[in-house]
């Protein structure tokens, strides 16, 4: 049986690195886009690839990855009108796509980790607060063994709040990004910092309503006409 850590829960307008989410919450908690750029400026080049979201909820990760990505998948356990709805932890999962690229449940971080590891065809990389390094549990479970090839730790916090997305919320919270490769075979963990770049990375428009749809590429953006 898995050892599971608790969620935390929205306790003013930042979200806290102590709230606790009930057992069957949705942990709802949109990823700001430029979160999202960031990994692909920063961290990794996802480039030619094809992604799958799988905890896209409104759909802001998955708005900011069909930015970079060839082809992008977005699916939700939940129905909450962007994507399609799948459970991405139950048998039959697709593996045709090259990465897993989400922010999942915080309490089910580590299966959907071991989860993409086991599907995607290049690698997997999950956005989780920074404590997610920690404990004896998911040392056990997962780091032991399947140990993350980059850990990209934010220099500036990526609030979150419950619901939504806030352009003027604020947090105590620490985040990062956390990747895994297939191939190569791991050789250490490395430490990548993301630099200051929220002003640089926010778009007009990234507040507002997302695109909807299960599967976009670069081609059905921006009114139909591929990007430059």
């Amino acid at each position: 049986m898995f050892l599971l850590d608790p969620m935390t829960q929205n306790r003013s307008n930042a979200v806290m690195a102590s709230r606790v989410e009930p057992d069957d919450s949705l942990d709802d908690f949109p990823t700001p886009m430029w979160a999202t750029r960031a990994l692909c400026e920063h961290v990794i080049d996802v480039r030619g690839t094809s992604v799958w979201e799988p905890a896209c909820g409104r759909g802001h990760m998955a708005r900011a990855l069909r930015e970079y990505a060839l082809h992008v998948y977005a699916t939700d356990v939940h129905d909450y009108g962007h994507g399609g709805v799948k459970d991405f932890l139950w048998p039959g999962a697709p593996t045709e796509y090259d990465l897993i690229i989400t922010n999942p449940p915080f309490r089910l971080a580590y299966q959907f980790v071991d989860r993409g590891l086991d599907i995607a065809q290049r690698g997997v990389a999950v956005l989780v607060r920074s404590v997610f390094i920690e404990s004896i549990a998911r040392y056990q479970n997962l780091f032991r063994d399947r140990p993350p090839a980059i850990m990209g730790q934010f220099t500036e916090r990526v609030p979150m709040v419950k619901g939504r997305v806030d352009p003027e919320a604020s947090t105590a919270t620490s985040y990062c990004w956390l990747v895994w490769y297939r191939e190569p075979a791991w050789n250490g963990t490395k430490l990548v910092w993301i630099p200051p770049c929220r002003r640089k990375l926010e778009r007009p428009g990234d507040y507002g309503a997302v695109t909807s749809g299960a599967t976009l590429d670069k081609t059905t953006i921006d009114g139909g006409k591929a990007e430059p």
